[in-house]
């Protein structure tokens, strides 16, 4: 429990990143690569937790 909660302290302490992307991709008019950058942050999100958890012997399959 004690690795996800720092984990989770990890994630949020990087979070200022996102709304840099969202104005970017807005003064952009880059509309089309929201589902990419989406896509990629739940990938990691999906990383993330695998590794803490003991899912990631069957994960790491997948990739």
């Amino acid at each position: 429990m004690e690795k996800i909660l720092d984990a989770l302290r990890m994630l949020f302490s990087r979070l200022w990143i996102i709304p840099e992307i969202v104005q970017f991709l807005v003064a952009g008019k880059k509309f089309w690569l929201i589902p990419f950058v989406l896509v990629i942050i739940l990938f990691g999100i999906l990383l993330i937790f695998a590794e803490l958890t003991g899912v990631a012997p069957f994960i790491y399959p997948l990739f």
